[in-house]
């Protein structure tokens, strides 16, 4: 058994203590992680259902009834940005809280490990998201020998939104990153209290 030390305000402490267990000493908790990317991407479906529907019920086939396009354009974006806050930091919250606790790990160490768990649970979630979206699409368009539109047919307009969106999507996924990594650190900091 080797003890590393360190020293600290007030005197020397032992900071780890590793064992032949190398599973018992890890600055790594999986079981969190999944734990909070698994939350993560059940409340990002049920707000992008629930956005969903709310886009929906302002839409009216009559005239002059439905917000313009700017509008829904603008409001289409809060929603994103509102659902990538919420179940990213949801996410990130659950894998900060669940962690285990190291009593002797200093604050600062403890304070990166916390927001790690957090970036770990949201990029987790992020690509469990993509797989289950890049299937359903892939089973929607039909196998890869039948062809939706010929590129030449694309327009140009369609290539300036789909664009727009994707630097959207970006930033949206900048956001949940933040928002999974500050909420994971105050669901650490709940997680220690006495």
């Amino acid at each position: 058994m080797t003890t590393v030390t360190t020293i600290v305000e007030g005197g020397i402490s032992p900071a780890l203590s590793t064992s032949g267990s190398a599973g018992a000493n890890s600055a790594v908790s999986w079981s969190a992680i999944f734990a909070g990317a698994v939350a993560a991407a059940a409340l990002s479906l049920i707000l992008l259902v629930l956005g969903i529907g709310l886009g929906l019920s302002v839409v009216s086939p009559w005239v002059g009834a439905t917000p313009s396009e700017s509008q829904m354009t603008w409001s289409t974006i809060a929603w994103i940005f509102v659902t990538a806050f919420a179940a990213s930091g949801l996410g990130g919250y659950i894998a900060g809280r669940l962690r285990t606790r190291w009593p002797s790990t200093q604050q600062d160490e403890v304070y990166f490990r916390d927001t790690a768990h957090g970036f770990l649970a949201w990029a987790v979630a992020t690509l469990l998201t993509a797989a289950a979206f890049t299937s359903v699409i892939g089973s929607i368009l039909g196998s890869p020998d039948q062809v939706v539109a010929p590129l030449n047919e694309i327009t140009d307009e369609a290539r300036r939104n789909a664009a727009k969106a994707s630097l959207w999507i970006f930033v949206s996924l900048l956001i949940g990153a933040f928002a999974a990594s500050w909420l994971a650190t105050y669901g650490g900091r709940r997680r220690d209290l006495p």
